[in-house]
Order: structure tokens, then sequence, then C-alpha cells
């Protein structure tokens, strides 16, 4: 009899504008469904990061004080200088020898002679940014070097993101690699990654790259089940009073209620940042209200991007839901009052959590959704 064997891992690079987000994924066998192994969202090293390049070349040539005033008095020139660099940027390629030319509005040639009292053609000469002339039908000159020097700290960043997760020894054995997203379309992008690890793994450039995340996004709409294990997001869960204890819990935190000692603000964990939960698992917990007779029982939900969390004051914790359950009048059983129980339960689905509380005595339910793109 033939054993299990696991699935082909790999790694998705969504190269975007603003960011690199990598996301490694094993193939179940023989089911063919997905577990999401490991999840990054990369730093800001995205398509902006060479218009920014750009820009500071222009604060070098032009001087930082007039960039900024330009930006701030004629935002529509510097909007039309951005939009006309971006249609050069797109045609870099890396075996390209000849020069890109970029036209620069004639307000920002008027702006820099009213600011500086002298030619936009006199400080490109005098500049010290080597590969940039000025064109005599009064254009920037770029050489391919120059473009190439824009690209090149960015496409740093992201091949050393990419090296530094290939690298982890619990994603080992990585097959493919799949660059997707807009910045992926550029061939000075594509270039780097395949010299950088088309010997790690087989780099794979699917075709409308800049169109894969949202096909991948639609597919996943029709048929979510198609990804069975994810990891969470953030580390979710519940505020809640426990018993105070003397030395272990922080004074600020004493709360007293008909002479009993309660600590406040506590974080009580479902799941944890980076969590491997599966569709549809549920993570289920049992609570009582703090007074005997209550008529209320308010649970809020937070979240927070660190799993090291104790009290919902800690820094970085957020509110991201509640849920207000009303407790019927029914406490009295043969003239006793009773300890109500609340169970509280969390179910992750697609692209949200579940959220449910429940009156065990009366099995009143209410519920709530946490949706996970929003947080």
């Amino acid at each position: 009899m033939q054993g299990k064997t696991a699935g082909d891992r790999y790694i998705v690079a969504d190269c975007g504008g603003g960011t690199v987000d990598l996301t490694v994924h094993q193939i179940e066998q023989p089911q063919g469904t997905l577990k999401e192994l490991y999840k990054a969202s990369g730093g800001p090293y995205g398509a902006v990061g060479v218009d920014l390049a750009f820009e500071k070349m222009l604060c070098k040539i032009f001087g930082e004080d007039f960039i900024q005033t330009f930006k701030v008095k004629r935002p529509a020139a510097w909007v039309d200088l951005m939009i006309a660099f971006e249609a050069r940027k797109r045609t870099a390629a890396p075996q390209r020898s000849n020069h890109l030319n970029i036209s620069l509005p004639f307000s920002f040639i008027d702006f820099y002679r009213r600011h500086t009292r002298q030619n936009v053609e006199t400080a490109l000469r005098k500049s010290s940014v080597n590969f940039v002339k000025w064109s005599s039908q009064g254009m920037l000159r770029m050489s391919s070097e120059a473009m190439n020097e824009l690209f090149q700290p960015t496409i740093q960043q992201i091949i050393q993101h990419i090296g530094d997760l290939v690298n982890k020894p619990e994603v080992s054995g990585i097959k493919y690699l799949f660059l997707v997203g807009g910045f992926a379309e550029s061939p000075m992008l594509q270039n780097a990654v395949q010299s950088a690890f088309s010997e790690v793994c087989r780099v794979i450039i699917p075709q409308d790259v800049g169109l894969t995340i949202l096909k991948g996004a639609v597919l996943f709409g029709l048929d979510p089940t198609i990804v069975r294990v994810r990891r969470s997001p953030l580390t979710y869960g519940v505020g809640v009073l426990n018993k105070f204890v003397e030395g272990k819990h922080p004074k600020e935190k004493l709360l007293v209620k008909e002479g009993k000692n309660w600590c406040t603000d506590i974080f009580d964990k479902f799941v944890s940042v980076d969590q491997s939960v599966a569709l549809g698992d549920i993570v289920q917990r049992s609570y009582c209200p703090a007074r005997l007779g209550q008529r209320k029982i308010i649970i809020n939900i937070y979240c927070s991007s660190s799993d090291d969390v104790v009290y919902i004051t800690d820094a970085g914790v957020r509110k991201c839901g509640t849920i207000n359950l009303d407790l019927p009048d029914i406490n009295e059983e043969n003239g006793k009052i009773l300890r109500r129980e609340i169970k509280a339960s969390m179910q992750f689905g697609d692209t949200e959590i579940k959220v449910t509380a429940m009156d065990v005595k009366t099995s009143k339910t209410v519920r709530a959704a946490i949706d996970f793109l929003s947080n």
C-alpha cells in the first residue's frame, strides 16, 4: 500500500504598487486542496519605491526645496511628470541600451526659472548626477544605467525578502516561485528574481501576470474550500474578568464586586496570529456572569498583530466586535439562585470569523461576524 505523500510547496510573491506579500502553500495529496504554511506581508518594497528613487534623483539635480515647493504649488504638473515617468518605468528592461526621454511639463521649466533664476538646462549641466542630460527637444534624457539605478534599491529589498523566506527551515523544499502582481510585469524585476532564485526553485511568471491575483480572488470566491488550511492573520480573543491573584495581577486591574476581587481587562485568547486554522474550525470557551442575577452579558472581541498579549489594554490591541446577550430572569430553581453558563465560540470561515454566544440554560444565541479583510 502506498503511503500518503506530502504535496509540492510553492511561494506566491505578490508584487504590488505599495508592498510585496509572500505566501507559502502546500498542495495536499490526494485531495488537491491547499494548505497555507506561511504568510508574510512584506515591507514597503513595491513599485512606488522606484518612483521615490526618481523623486530623490530630481531633488539631487534641482534641489529638495524646489521639488517640495513645486509639488505643493503645481500639483497637477507634478502628477503629469510622474505619469510621464511611469510610462518610461514600464518599458525599462535590463538588456535595453537606448536612452529614455521623459518630458518635463512647461510649468516645471517655468517655475524653476522663476524660483531659482536659472534654467533647467544649467541645473542638469552643473549636477553631479551622471547619466541624466537635457535633450534638445526639451526632455530629461536618462541613460539605461540611470533607470537601472532607480530600480536597484527596491529590487534588492524584494530579493532579500524572498531569500529570507526561502531560508526558513519551516518552509524548506520549495519547488516553485510564482511572481505575480502589477510590479511583476516589470522586466527588471522578472530578470532579477530569475537570476537570484532559478537555481533554488522554478520561477514561474504567469501570462497576464498583473491580473493573476485578481483571477485568484475570483476563483477563491467561487470555491473558498480550495484553501482548506490558512494562517490566522491576527490574534483574536475576548475581554474577561478572572479572580484576582495577589502578586500575579497588577493592582490597577483590581475590581471589587459584591465582596469578590476580580482582575479586569484579561485577554482570553481564542487563536494566535499565524496559527493554522482549517476551514470550519471552532474554538469554544465557557464563561459565567460575574454577578448572580445578571440580566445582560456583553462580550467584547479584540484582536492584535502580536501573540504576546495578556491584557486588552496592551499596546496594539484593538476592539473588532461586540456581542450583547440578554439573560432572561430564570435564575431561581427551588428558591435557589443558580450560576448561568455562557458558551462563546469562534468558527473560522474563508474570509471571516463567526462569533457566537449562547446562554446554555435557554439556548438563546446571538451571533456576530468579523471580517478578515477589514482587519
